[in-house]
């Protein structure tokens, strides 16, 4: 039953793919001046190192544009129904918006050992909308295909960018 359940919501989640354009108009040769797409600017940007700690709870201080970085957790991503059961490897951060209005934040994350070797990344933010003012909001970034070393590291580099 799960082997087919969990297809089947990995399925679901995934974005769904982007129309074609249209085709033009077979009447209209002049075509009229499209506007540019309006393209959401950075409105702050933070990469930053920290100690790492694999499965223990770390707080951070780290503000930006009014979205306080609360705490990170890395940690194997299990189901409490099958204990033995894992789903890979996560980074969860912890943010509250301070600011008066909603925040749009984008993270990565970069795990690194002792002699500085690249162990894995993850990245991830919101799908639908922001932070909303006053709002805290818990973000779990997933790591895939390369992660197997990353509860031996010794630092990672977090960066947060915000969009509105």
């Amino acid at each position: 039953m799960l082997n087919l359940l969990l297809p089947a919501l990995l399925l679901l989640a995934q974005d769904p793919a982007p129309a074609p354009p249209a085709a033009p108009a077979a009447q209209d040769t002049a075509a009229a001046p499209q506007p540019a797409a309006a393209k959401s600017k950075p409105l702050s940007f933070l990469s930053q190192e920290f100690k790492f700690r694999w499965d223990q709870f770390m707080p951070l201080n780290v503000e930006l544009d009014g979205l306080k970085v609360n705490s990170i957790f890395f940690n194997k991503r299990t189901m409490t129904l099958f204990k033995s059961a894992e789903f890979g490897t996560r980074a969860v951060v912890e943010v509250t918006n301070t600011s008066g209005a909603s925040r749009v934040p984008g993270f990565a994350v970069a795990v690194f050992d002792k002699e500085n070797q690249l162990l894995g990344v993850a990245s991830g933010g919101p799908r639908i909308g922001g932070v909303g003012a006053g709002q805290t909001e818990t973000f779990t970034l997933s790591f895939s295909n390369v992660y197997e070393r990353i509860p031996r590291a010794d630092h990672y580099i977090l960066t947060v960018e915000l969009t509105n």
